[in-house]
């Protein structure tokens, strides 16, 4: 496969320039954070290989790959929870993605069920020192 996307260049092209050159880490993969565009909530956190990234792109939905299963992986293809791309930012160094989406189905995101994967918050025992998790409000 050929690569879809340059390599990146210099500093000033990656943080000023008009080209999408992402830097893919050491494994491949840039992070993408996906939030509601309705209401700017955080819904999940995913990684994109470039394959992943150029589908994306290419289809207006949102592509994965999974770590875990070591697989590309169109998001809500089996669930319904299709995530159809409103916006898509990049960061300053193009390592990292954010995608506000529209989400199909039931409008959650989680495998666990939830709207978000983010549904647990994580403080200190007083008692213990040991980092604890708690339901996240909302």
């Amino acid at each position: 496969m050929t690569e879809p996307f340059e390599r990146p260049g210099a500093r000033a092209e990656v943080e000023e320039g008009t080209r999408l050159t992402p830097r893919f880490g050491p494994d491949g993969l840039v992070s993408c954070i996906a939030v509601d565009a309705q209401d700017g909530q955080v819904l999940m956190l995913a990684h994109m290989n470039a394959e992943a990234l150029a589908r994306t792109l290419e289809t207006g939905e949102a592509w994965y790959w999974s770590r875990s299963r070591n697989e590309l992986w169109h998001k809500g293809a089996t669930s319904g929870q299709v995530q159809r791309i409103v916006e898509m930012r990049v960061d300053c160094d193009q390592d990292a993605l954010l995608i506000r989406v529209e989400v199909g189905g039931d409008g959650g995101c989680c495998h666990t069920g939830r709207r978000s994967c983010f549904y647990r918050t994580v403080s200190r025992d007083p008692e213990t020192g040991a980092a604890v998790l708690a339901p996240a409000g909302r």
